[in-house]
């Protein structure tokens, strides 16, 4: 898969100098204002994508560039129309915090097993509960057995809530962070890393300054987890039934409502899974829109001075994004009908 490469993204920076339009400066505005609820959810259909078609060269990439500028922070943002293959990227390629946008590749893992029969959805495993430990005094924090719940349970809570109990009581159940990285780099994603439980990644995660430091620990680019979300819609690695578990959760995720779905149009409908650390916030999911064309899109935003305003930004450049490849869609739709006449 090739994307835009970093340094033609530099270029379109220093080239996006209109100004943003009113409707994205009240839509800012509105965004963080909103409250949690729950998301839209999206259809299950794969689409089979055409083969993959050059990065973009237009008006829409330079306008995503400009509402990625990170003077305030670092902005990483990546996305795929699952129909045509077009592709953008800016800083894509770079590594950001991972936080509980993980927790898609820790389901992913699972459920390869349970598709191969090492696991099962019906095997129950104790939620594990941080306990409070100062930070960075021991290799991995303290945690607490709890409740015990069948792994189906612990998925749902786990994309739906972001429960880091649940998580943590599967990727014990695995035996570690390892075979969720194995399965990463078997699906051909390597600029993604997972190396703490979450109960340790949360107590540390003041450690460095997530605005001018790249942590190569826990982290992914934005590139690779379209990757991620484009195969797993697409039905590439896991059993449809697998599959279906992991959309259904995202359909049904109730946080980062101010983030990608904040300012969809009406008849756009949206899964996704967030992640939020000190200073850091990001948001990956589709978005198909109502003729059924699908996006694979992954945000990260760290600076930006709060978190209402990181939340602005993830759902601006969101529905930049999609009104984007809508107006592409458009164009070749026009253009292939502008065609057809012309032949007759």
């Amino acid at each position: 898969m090739k994307f835009a490469s970093l340094s033609r993204f530099v270029s379109l920076l220093a080239l996006a100098i209109a100004p943003l339009t009113p409707v994205y400066a009240q839509a800012q505005t509105q965004s963080a204002s909103l409250e949690s609820a729950f998301d839209s959810a999206f259809g299950t259909e794969v689409r089979a994508p055409r083969d993959y078609a050059p990065p973009l060269d237009t008006a829409f990439e330079r306008r995503i560039a400009q509402l990625a500028e990170g003077s305030q922070g670092r902005i990483g943002v990546a996305a795929i129309d699952l129909s045509t293959g077009q592709q953008i990227s800016v800083y894509g390629d770079q590594r950001f915090p991972l936080a509980s946008t993980s927790k898609i590749a820790i389901a992913a893992a699972y459920l390869e097993g349970v598709d191969q029969g090492r696991w099962s959805l019906t095997s129950e495993y104790p939620l594990l509960w941080a306990v409070r430990s100062e930070p960075l005094s021991s290799r991995a924090a303290p945690v607490r057995r709890g409740e015990y719940l069948p792994a189906i349970e612990l998925i749902d809570l786990m994309i739906t809530r972001s429960s880091n109990p649940a998580t943590d009581a599967l990727i014990a159940a695995m035996g570690g962070v390892e075979p969720v990285n194995d399965w990463m780099r078997r699906a051909g994603i390597t600029e993604f890393s997972l190396d703490r439980d979450i109960a340790t990644l949360v107590r540390d995660n003041r450690e460095f300054d997530a605005r001018s430091y790249i942590d190569p620990r826990d982290s992914a680019s934005p590139e690779a987890m379209v990757q991620l979300l484009a195969g797993i819609y697409q039905g590439r690695w896991l059993s449809r039934e697998s599959r279906a578990i992991i959309v259904d959760a995202m359909e049904r995720c109730r946080t980062g409502r101010n983030r990608i779905p904040a300012l969809m149009p009406s008849g756009v409908t949206v899964a996704h899974k967030t992640g939020t650390l000190h200073r850091v916030a990001s948001d990956i999911g589709i978005l198909t829109g109502p003729d059924g064309r699908s996006i694979a899109v992954a945000i990260y935003v760290t600076g930006q001075n709060t978190p209402q305003a990181r939340d602005a930004r993830i759902a601006s450049i969101a529905r930049a994004i999609y009104d984007g490849y809508a107006d592409e869609a458009a164009r070749d739709f026009a253009r292939s009908n502008y065609g057809n006449a012309a032949a007759r």
